[in-house]
């Protein structure tokens, strides 16, 4: 199951995993059936293979989330949670779960996601959390390092329902912070459930996602034209959508990747091989903080 399926690395990653051999089924989990349909019929134009099935989900919703999981009438192997992004126009915007949108876009609605299929005996061997190297900062983007005080529950919540930002919310920066909460859940649970392998996976700096749309038009336009294309190359900061996403399709094949463990480029670049991430950041390997960073989130789930 793919989250986030209709476009971009998402999309991407389905077409891959469909070409290999003994991938049986692939669920787009999609929030609009029209896009959604129209990547299934993509998809199996690109494949030659008629395995994809969609369920209309949207992550941002826990109610939509277990909706969609009442028509799931079997178990997966393998989940990829890649939907995510800067939250739309209102990032900073509180949802009826009180947490910010780019909160319950990147993070909240996975967790209810992958406590309902534990719940349901509907998780078989891989869940993988798309994060990113702004988990651990990305100097050359301008993007810092978290810098939690004292990395307690209420000090996650707080970032999770945005009060830890006050009035200086840089959508940039909190996206940073929200996906490291979530690269530390994944490292809770990888303790919590032993039995199945909790990996979290960036990306990289991939050209073609969606994740661009939400920003600032100037900012969007600077991004998606001009520095991904052009000079991130360059300085190592940004690679094909394929090799994006085929960081997920070994994510849950690879059988070397440890589980609890955040996968993401070396220090300068966000492109090559992915190396453990808390030989950058000693942080992440925490496991005090992983379980704040747990208990924050489920404060947030009815």
């Amino acid at each position: 199951m793919i989250t986030g399926a209709n476009a971009g690395i998402g999309k991407d990653t389905a077409r891959q995993l469909a070409l290999i051999e003994n991938t049986e089924k692939i669920y787009l989990a999609c929030r609009n059936p029209s896009k959604a349909a129209a990547a299934k019929k993509e998809l199996e134009e690109a494949t030659g293979r008629s395995i994809f099935e969609i369920l209309i989900m949207e992550v941002s919703d826990p109610g939509s989330v277990r909706h969609a999981l009442e028509s799931l009438g079997e178990s997966v192997d393998a989940l990829i949670m890649n939907a995510g992004g800067m939250g739309g126009k209102t990032p900073e915007k509180l949802t009826k779960d009180g947490v910010t949108m780019i909160t319950a876009t990147n993070l909240l609605g996975h967790v209810v996601l992958v406590d309902e299929l534990l719940r349901q005996n509907k998780l078989n061997k891989v869940a993988l959390f798309a994060t990113s190297e702004a988990a651990r900062g990305i100097k050359k983007m301008g993007m810092k390092r978290p810098n939690l005080k004292t990395s307690s529950a209420d000090e996650f919540a707080s970032v999770f329902d945005g009060t830890a930002f006050g009035d200086d919310f840089d959508p940039m920066q909190v996206y940073g912070m929200v996906k490291y909460g979530g690269t530390m859940w994944m490292s809770s649970m990888a303790r919590k459930y032993p039995s199945i392998k909790f990996v979290s996976m960036s990306p990289g700096g991939t050209r073609g996602t969606e994740g661009f749309n939400d920003m600032p038009f100037l900012q969007r336009i600077f991004f998606k034209y001009v520095g991904m294309p052009i000079f991130m190359p360059l300085m190592g900061l940004s690679h094909s959508l394929e090799k994006g996403a085929k960081r997920f399709v070994d994510g849950i094949n690879n059988a070397a990747l440890k589980s609890g463990v955040f996968y993401a480029s070396k220090e300068n670049v966000l492109t090559g091989e992915v190396i453990d991430q808390s030989t950058i950041f000693e942080d992440l390997k925490n496991k005090v903080y992983q379980d704040n960073a747990h208990e924050a989130i489920h404060r947030f789930i009815n």
